[in-house]
């Protein structure tokens, strides 16, 4: 990850390994101003703070904080403060993965989407893309973007996947439970079912009421609980466990444990001792 900073500008710039996404850009600016330019990949934008104007096809364009910005390739536009103290965004840049070409006319008439769940689900990509080892919860929200956008763009060319469907999700827990450590990623995972990914996350969380990222962590979770009982330190059993680091298993461990790795184990030693 690398990070440029001045005294009118935070840049924060990386590629993550999640198919699909090419760049992520994090950014704020207090005057500068982008001029008219294009990009190879779609560029889907939320502002934090303050609000950006823009110009696409010769028509200006806003973007408030509950509005999401969908700026199709190879079209120019630019970028400028306005609001005082400027603004602060988060930027994910996609390619054709999940939107095709036949999106770049519906998104040149209407860039600016003011849809609540495609927000919150935006907000959520990003969240997960800042944390190492997180790479598989990127990708099933990303798949999920993918469709919502499909679905405004394109409204009635769009019918949503069925919801219900017990033995697809059956086949993925399994795929699951035979890689817990090793995981996998949702396009190899869709690819060895023969379904859609945003199908295949749909399904799996109708029938059992969890998203496939919950689960497999909800999985290494458990392994980690019984390992930590057989006085393995915590960093081991991240790596045993399929975790990035120990940081990222403390985080999810906490979460689901309600104390951190450490202290599980030592509550054990201490009634042994």
């Amino acid at each position: 990850m690398a990070a440029e900073e001045t005294n009118r500008s935070e840049v924060t710039a990386w590629r993550p390994a999640v198919p699909g996404v090419s760049e992520v850009f994090h950014a704020r600016f207090t005057e500068y101003a982008y001029p008219m330019h294009v990009h190879e990949a779609w560029t889907l934008l939320i502002v934090d703070d303050g609000a950006v104007r823009y110009d696409l096809e010769r028509h200006e364009h806003g973007t408030p904080g509950d509005t999401v910005s969908l700026l199709p390739p190879h079209v120019p536009h630019n970028g400028s403060p306005a609001s005082p103290g400027g603004f602060r965004k988060r930027v994910v840049y996609l390619d054709g993965t999940h939107l095709g070409d036949d999106l770049i006319g519906p998104a040149v008439d209407g860039p600016d989407l003011r849809d609540a769940v495609l927000r919150q689900r935006v907000g959520q990509l990003h969240t997960a893309l800042t944390r190492a080892g997180e790479e598989f919860e990127a990708e099933s929200r990303l798949t999920l973007i993918g469709e919502r956008l499909r679905g405004l763009l394109r409204p009635r060319l769009f019918v949503e996947s069925p919801r219900r469907d017990p033995r697809l999700a059956r086949r993925l827990r399994e795929l699951l439970d035979e890689r817990v450590v090793e995981g996998l990623s949702l396009e190899a995972a869709a690819a060895k079912v023969g379904a859609h990914p945003a199908h295949l996350v749909r399904a799996f969380s109708a029938a059992y009421g969890i998203a496939p990222h919950q689960y497999l962590t909800s999985r290494r979770v458990d392994r980690a609980r019984r390992l930590l009982l057989t006085d393995r330190p915590p960093a081991e059993v991240a790596a045993l466990t399929g975790f990035h680091d120990q940081a990222h298993l403390t985080r999810h461990f906490r979460r689901l444990v309600g104390v951190t790795p450490g202290r599980y184990r030592n509550s054990w030693l201490l009634k042994g001792s």
